[in-house]
């Protein structure tokens, strides 16, 4: 039974249809996130704004995935206020593994329109609109060529683009990534943070990604988040 100071204490999440410039797209304040009643993480304070790029850094099982799918409104906060400055439709999600059955060989192209289900009244009949936005997405990602191929015959690092593409399809005002340099090798690193940087500093959107990797985040990032431990904390980018 909860007592008078928890009901206190419960979280609020609040969303604004439409979007305020001057506010931050996410906003959480001393939140507590988790599953069944047990947090994993407490106390978390962080805002991102419109044109950043945020890394969040931290070891396998930190709470990485957890935060995001707080985010992303997939998990209730259990305490705390979260408050999004635009619909949970404008966010754009790249989880760290994509639930595609190899069975059915789909292409590039047919999974990218998959991130524009939520406009399109029927999936028989595609709009040559969302096709041809399909292809706009993947030149921005740098594959266009490979649009027609299977998707399950890519590389790891095209896999990435094509899943960030899909993102993309929603017309986010930010994007979450789950790892996205994961599994992939050098080049496709440098690649796909080239796109994540294009995305922010020339589209204006807000960016915030994951990796175990610090060093990389450094690299990246305009700015730091680490997590650890149950807690998270913003870190000041090295200058070095």
């Amino acid at each position: 039974m909860k007592s008078e100071r928890d009901v206190d204490e419960i979280k609020t999440t609040r969303e604004s249809d439409s979007v305020d410039e001057s506010l931050p797209l996410v906003s959480l304040q001393n939140v507590s996130v988790g599953y069944d009643s047990a947090p994993v993480l407490r106390g978390v304070d962080l805002a991102i704004f419109p044109g950043s790029l945020v890394g969040l850094a931290g070891p396998n099982g930190s709470g990485k995935t957890t935060l995001f799918r707080a985010m992303l409104g997939l998990l209730p906060v259990l305490g705390g206020s979260l408050f999004r400055n635009c619909p949970l439709a404008n966010f754009g999600y790249v989880p760290q593994s994509a639930a595609l059955d190899p069975q059915f060989p789909l292409s590039a192209a047919e999974i990218v329109e998959m991130g524009a289900y939520g406009r399109v009244r029927s999936y028989q009949i595609f709009p040559k609109e969302e096709k041809q936005h399909a292809g706009e997405v993947l030149d921005q990602v740098g594959i266009r060529h490979l649009m027609r191929k299977s998707f399950f015959s890519l590389s790891g690092g095209q896999k990435q683009r094509v899943l960030i593409a899909r993102a993309l399809m929603v017309m986010p005002k930010i994007m979450i990534l789950d790892e996205p340099l994961s599994g992939v090798d050098e080049e496709s690193r440098r690649t796909i943070t080239d796109v994540l940087i294009k995305l922010t500093h020339e589209k204006g959107l807000a960016v915030f990604f994951s990796s175990h990797d610090l060093e990389m985040v450094k690299r990246v990032a305009d700015r730091i988040v680490r997590v650890d431990k149950g807690k998270v904390w913003l870190e000041e980018r090295s200058s070095a």
